[in-house]
Formats: structure tokens, C-alpha cells, sequence
């Protein structure tokens, strides 16, 4: 097995990544440095390490969390005290890693697995993973809101437009929406709302493709389901062919 799918597979990083780490010298087989992009491991025999700590396959996990405002996307210990996420994670046994990150003060769907591939095709605009979102909105609202909305805007010199946008309420200087985009760039929801005058007081991420929030409470966590995780990989391209036509497509 290559190197690079070893290391992306023990949860470690994407395969891209993975060549990264190679090139930094982070790598060891068997005690030896490796650099060469392209070698194989014996995953039954060698022993791998980064840093000098072995990595060893896992047993691959997805999960959904619920994840409330006010917490941390971040799986380490915050010096300034803020609450992170790790607090809702307990009886996961796995080494899981968020899919993309949700702001401090905003809610909803987060992802996390350990199956490293599968991650960055989710997060990568290439594949065209579309994450909803709920947003509850306050300043002066233009007329017809959701078609101004949906004409898109410049976003940091770079011209951006949702990929769907539905307004639910309009009432005096506040709106609710549902908006959708594949790109994942920082604060994108709020920066795209703000290029219009309105400023976001709530967000909630509501699904990513097919997997869906639904009723799971704040705080909660379960497992994805097989038609879940198997619409992911179908979208992400990593569902053999042979299974493909039973698979569900992109939300």
C-alpha cells in the first residue's frame, strides 16, 4: 500500500496531505526517514510513525454532532478557557476529526470521522458537497430579498453566489433564510450576507449533502447511517461503480 493512503487511512490527514508530511521528513518507516513520494508500505509488518509516535489503523468511524453556539471547533485544550467540542464526544472511542469548522457562535451539523480522504473530499469545493445553513438576519432589507440574495457578490476579489437561497421571513430590518453553498471559506455565510448590509445574529448548519440534522438534540451525537455515509463517498467519488446506482445524490 502507498505510503500517503496508509497514513489516510489511519485517520491521520488526506492523501494529499500525506505527501506533505512525507516531504518534511515527519515520516518514518521501520525507524528510517522516508521523503520519496510514491512508497509502499507493508501495513502487516512495517511500523509507522510521525513525529516518532507510531500510527496504526483504525477502525473507521463517521459521526454527526449537534453542535450548540459558544463552543469551539477544536479538539485541544483552550488557554483562554473557551468550551470546545471534545466535551460532547464521549463513548467515541476513535481518534475523530472535524469535517471543516463551524464559528464559536454558530450551531448545527458538524462531521467527524476519522477517514481522512473522505474528510477532504468533503470539505473541497471540487466536489461540490453542498452545506445548507439557516440564518436569521437584521438591517435594512432590500426589495425582493431572496433575488437579490441569489445574483451573488464579490467575496474577498472573488465573485461568489450560493448555490441556492430561499428567504422563509421577512419582517421590519430582520430576515430569516436558508442558504446553501459548496465552498467552505472561512466565515463565508456571514461575509456573504454582509456584502449586502445585513449582518448574521444566528446560524445554524442544517446538512451537508444528504446527511440531515434533523431531530438530534444540541449536544448530541450518533453515528451515520449506511445511506448516509454511502451518499457522501458517492458524491466524493469514492463509492466503487458497481454500487453507484443505488446511492443517493448531493442535497
Amino acid at each position: 500500500m502507498r505510503l500517503n493512503k496508509f497514513l489516510s487511512e489511519c485517520g491521520i490527514t488526506s492523501r494529499r496531505k500525506a505527501d506533505n508530511l512525507i516531504k518534511a521528513g515527519r515520516i518514518t518507516v521501520n525507524g528510517e526517514v522516508v521523503r520519496a513520494l510514491g512508497s509502499v508500505v507493508d501495513e502487516a509488518s512495517d511500523t509507522v510513525a510521525l513525529d516518532g509516535k507510531p500510527v496504526r489503523k483504525e477502525r473507521k468511524r463517521y459521526v454527526m454532532l449537534n453542535k450548540p453556539p459558544f463552543y469551539l471547533t477544536s479538539l485541544k485544550s483552550m488557554e483562554d478557557g473557551k468550551k470546545t467540542i471534545t466535551s460532547f464526544l464521549g463513548g467515541i472511542e476513535q481518534r475523530v476529526y472535524p469535517v471543516g469548522r463551524l464559528d464559536y457562535d454558530s450551531e448545527g451539523l458538524l462531521i467527524l470521522t476519522n477517514d481522512g480522504e473522505l474528510a477532504n473530499r468533503i470539505h473541497h469545493p471540487r466536489y461540490k458537497v453542498v452545506k445548507t445553513y439557516l440564518a436569521e438576519v437584521s438591517g435594512e432589507m432590500p426589495d425582493d430579498l431572496e433575488a437579490v440574495l441569489g445574483e451573488g457578490a464579490e467575496i474577498e476579489e472573488r465573485f461568489t453566489k450560493p448555490d441556492s437561497v430561499s428567504v422563509l421571513q421577512v419582517s421590519a430590518g430582520r430576515a430569516r433564510a436558508s442558504i446553501s453553498f459548496h465552498e467552505g471559506r472561512k466565515h463565508l455565510v456571514k461575509k456573504y450576507f454582509e456584502a449586502f448590509g445585513l449582518r448574521v445574529t444566528r446560524l445554524k448548519r442544517i446538512s451537508c449533502g444528504n446527511v440531515r440534522l434533523g431531530e438530534l438534540g444540541k449536544g448530541e451525537w450518533r453515528d451515520l447511517n449506511p445511506g448516509e455515509l454511502r451518499s457522501l463517498r458517492e458524491i466524493t467519488g469514492l463509492l466503487p461503480r458497481s454500487e453507484r446506482k443505488t446511492a443517493g445524490g448531493a442535497a
